[in-house]
């Protein structure tokens, strides 16, 4: 299909990019973590559509080279030597830290990434393909489902100790405080209103402004080091 092939060039190339950070990064460095995470993520959901698992391959594609030039924008703006948005400032600031654990590496990653990269990818999107929030709904769902099975294995593959949950430790408390499907129920409804108030670009940018500082207070929170 020579329409869509114009598309699946882009999808290739930010998964070379997380490769290339995968090969180039300290394994314990927690934007490493986070890395191998989105990656497998990134590579799931280019084999969903490859599989036609998307309604509309085209606005699956758009939303996951949109939604992933944010994270590699981030890193590309600390390689600079220039401030981040605040959502990723936790993570960048941590991500040597002896007391926090990977899990909570990956975690703050995803909580950065869909709680506020997430909704500003929507409206990428809609603007690019000239369509409503509405109509890439499917996808933006597909892509949440993926992320929250993935979220699971993530847990099991990154809590440390026997038991997945141990009463005792604190790790589990701070865990059980953070909900990716509540993150991605509260990103669909800013997508919605940033795409509402895109005639209103003042109100929209210190909307965008509360959420990144919103989610980046949440990140923190999940970056707190904690006691072997």
């Amino acid at each position: 299909m020579p329409q869509l092939e114009q598309f699946v060039t882009p999808v290739d190339a930010v998964v070379s990019r997380m490769r290339a950070l995968d090969e180039a990064l300290p394994e314990r460095d927690g934007i490493a973590v986070f890395n191998r995470v989105y990656l497998a993520v990134t590579e799931a959901v280019d084999r969903g559509i490859d599989a036609g698992r998307f309604t509309d391959a085209r606005a699956a594609i758009t939303l996951d080279v949109r939604f992933a030039e944010r994270y590699l924008r981030a890193v590309e703006t600390v390689t600079d030597e220039r401030r981040p948005p605040a959502c990723w400032r936790p993570l960048f600031q941590y991500r040597r830290h002896p007391g926090v654990r990977p899990l909570q590496f990956a975690l703050a990653g995803i909580n950065a990434h869909i709680g506020h990269d997430l909704a500003l990818a929507v409206v990428d999107t809609c603007r690019t393909l000239d369509c409503e929030p509405v109509d890439v709904e499917d996808e933006f769902d597909r892509v949440g489902d993926l992320l929250v099975s993935l979220e699971e294995r993530i847990r099991e593959d990154l809590m440390p100790g026997p038991d997945l949950l141990q009463i005792a430790d604190p790790l589990t408390h701070l865990l059980g405080a953070w909900s990716l499907e509540r993150a991605r129920d509260a990103t669909w409804t800013a997508a919605r209103a940033l795409w509402a108030l895109r005639g209103l670009p003042d109100v929209a940018g210190e909307f965008t402004e509360r959420l990144d500082t919103a989610v980046g207070f949440a990140g923190r929170m999940l970056l707190t080091p904690l006691p072997d």
